[in-house]
């Protein structure tokens, strides 16, 4: 226990670490995911712009890359991350590849979601001669929100528990605290607080998202 209070302002530093390192992951990946998304929903045969081809495509790259465990991305990224941000290693470096990895998990749940439109509603839009891309702004996305704030909760709750690897490329965070002042010293204590403080933000944001969710199924 006076490991752990010694330890309290690495712990919050850590803690800090991860939600900059889960932040901005979700905002690049979640960006860079609505629009694959998108592209995998509007471009499959028969929807709003269908193109065989471009689906095809989108369809593969994503059903490629979304089942790497991301420990082994990770790894494979690493020269991909050192191109794009100058580093392999540190923060940066974590934060491009979860991006990376949240971009493709967070396409497919995007793309489910808004299958479960009907497509009766999106014929009658049309039949009243809104055009294609306003049927997906005004429309589809708007029906498929509170489907997509529970995907996106679930997405940011992954990328929570994938942080906890940023240790493996020099990064911080509760998992690399955790390793190197709790198992690496043999002090289960401070590996227990770890694992307090992320089950309380793993709460906080499915209390957060469940709420947004019934919001939006209320509209």
């Amino acid at each position: 226990m006076d490991d752990l209070i010694r330890l309290l302002p690495q712990l919050g530093q850590a803690t800090v670490e991860t939600l900059y390192i889960v932040g901005l992951s979700l905002l690049f990946g979640g960006i860079g995911g609505l629009l694959v998304g998108l592209g995998l929903y509007t471009t499959r045969p028969g929807s709003i712009y269908s193109n065989r081809p471009v689906f095809a495509v989108l369809n593969v790259v994503v059903n490629v890359f979304r089942p790497i465990p991301f420990i082994i991305f990770l790894a494979a990224a690493q020269p991909l991350a050192r191109a794009v941000t100058g580093t392999g290693i540190g923060n940066t470096a974590i934060i491009f590849t979860l991006s990376l990895a949240a971009t493709f998990g967070i396409s497919r749940v995007v793309e489910q979601n808004l299958l479960t439109v009907q497509p009766g509603v999106i014929e009658a839009a049309r039949s009243m001669g809104a055009s294609r891309l306003r049927i997906v702004l005004t429309l589809v996305i708007p029906e498929a929100l509170g489907p997509l704030t529970l995907g996106y909760t679930f997405v940011l709750i992954a990328i929570v528990d994938m942080s906890a690897v940023a240790g493996y490329v020099g990064g911080g965070g509760l998992g690399t605290f955790a390793i190197q002042f709790g198992y690496r010293q043999f002090n289960p204590v401070v590996t227990w607080a770890a694992v307090i403080v992320i089950v309380v933000i793993v709460q906080a944001v499915q209390f957060i998202g469940n709420g947004l969710a019934r919001k939006a199924l209320r509209r």
